[in-house]
């Protein structure tokens, strides 16, 4: 049984970041409004394209690479005593995730780590209103929050049918100031959440549709957007569409055991989330091949990569795939300060990941310990 649900209101398109007040009013009749960003977007000055166009906003810029339980609890006192209409988060995933939290908080009691799972809350969140700045988050589409509990070192997911956005506004020109880095690690981060949409259990003939489109743009659009992000609009159009599809596919299939390493490593030592998405997609694949081939296979299909047969066409794909990293430069995990000695600790954190038993091939934390090894080798 395939089911689909995305209850976000889109608008997409160059400009469209000036609409923003429009719609909050508009659709949401809301005058008082809560700004949620980091300090990275109010040093860009991006956050001044959404400040302008309200006389009443308040701003809460202390949002981390990896949302933190305290900072989220911090950010929902202040929202309980302002009383706005209306969130917005306006940066990568950190910031829109951070959002989420906070619009639950806002309308709940407590603190945010008492709403780990699903359907946990009472009353339904203050609207949220996402505005992306990178290519890789998809939170302005799914229904998770994940928020980092640095007391038990384990990132948690948020979730519940109301906890979607109202509104997503997905501007291109956003990325215009993005640096390279950032391009890199938020464009693959991307082509992570649409691969582990489609070749994971959950996986629908829905969820594939989405998938296979963002697989199919980032890889026509991301090296272009890293090479010259300024002087290529169809490259900045593409990839937003690309994370924004990636989005509406893992919100409605799952992600993987990509996905249950990178949170756990971002918990543990606060590696942002794109890259350590970035530096083990092509070893969770190749472990994935006994269990994923035909989907990987289909992938390749779909870019045009031949194969005499489907493990072939396959290893082809996992082959380009480890290409695109190295013309990224993404960092190799050996290259990021994590020592051999916290391998364990690290499998047995992926393997708590709520998202473990989507993974297309069965992984126990001994797996995991073999995927960390093969990639902090090579």
């Amino acid at each position: 049984m395939a089911r689909f649900h995305l209850p976000t209101k889109i608008v997409f398109g160059s400009g469209s970041v000036s609409q923003v007040r429009r719609i909050a009013e508009h659709e949401f009749k809301a005058g008082r409004v809560f700004l949620i960003t980091d300090k990275g977007i109010r040093k860009s000055g991006i956050d001044q394209r959404i400040i302008t166009q309200f006389e009443r906003i308040t701003v809460f810029d202390e949002v981390e690479s990896n949302p933190r339980h305290e900072t989220v609890n911090k950010a929902g006192n202040i929202v309980r005593k302002l009383q706005p209409d209306i969130i917005i988060g306006l940066g990568g995933g950190s910031a829109l995730d951070a959002s989420k939290a906070v619009a639950l908080l806002a309308t709940n009691q407590g603190h945010i780590e008492s709403y780990e799972g699903k359907h946990k809350y009472e009353f339904p969140p203050l609207p949220v209103l996402a505005v992306p700045t990178t290519c890789g988050t998809g939170s302005e589409v799914t229904w998770s929050s994940v928020i980092t509990h640095t007391e038990r070192k384990f990132k948690m997911s948020i979730k519940g049918p109301h906890t979607f956005p109202a509104a997503a506004v997905v501007d291109p020109d956003l990325l215009l100031t993005l640096p390279q880095d950032l391009i890199a690690s938020t464009g693959m981060d991307a082509l992570v959440h649409a691969v582990e949409a489609y070749s994971v259990k959950p996986a629908t003939f829905l969820t594939d549709l989405f998938a296979r489109k963002a697989i199919e743009l980032i890889f026509s659009s991301l090296e272009r957007a890293y090479e010259k992000i300024r002087h290529d609009s169809e490259a900045r159009e593409n990839m937003m569409k690309a994370s924004m599809l990636a989005g509406m596919a893992f919100g409605n299939s799952d992600v993987g055991a990509v996905h249950c390493i990178a949170e756990s490593v971002g918990a543990l030592y606060d590696i942002p989330h794109g890259v350590a998405n970035s530096i083990f997609l092509p070893y969770v694949m190749e472990f994935n091949l006994p269990e994923a081939q035909e989907s990987y296979a289909e992938i390749a299909e779909a870019l045009g990569i031949k194969g005499k047969s489907q493990k072939e066409a396959a290893e082809k794909l996992i082959k380009q795939v480890r290409k695109l990293c190295l013309r990224l430069n993404i960092p190799k995990f050996k290259d990021i300060g994590i020592q051999k000695s916290q391998f364990q600790i690290i499998a047995e954190k992926s393997f708590q990941n709520n998202s473990n038993p989507s993974n297309p091939r069965e992984v126990r934390a001994k797996d995991y310990l073999q995927i960390l090894e093969a990639a902090f080798l090579d």
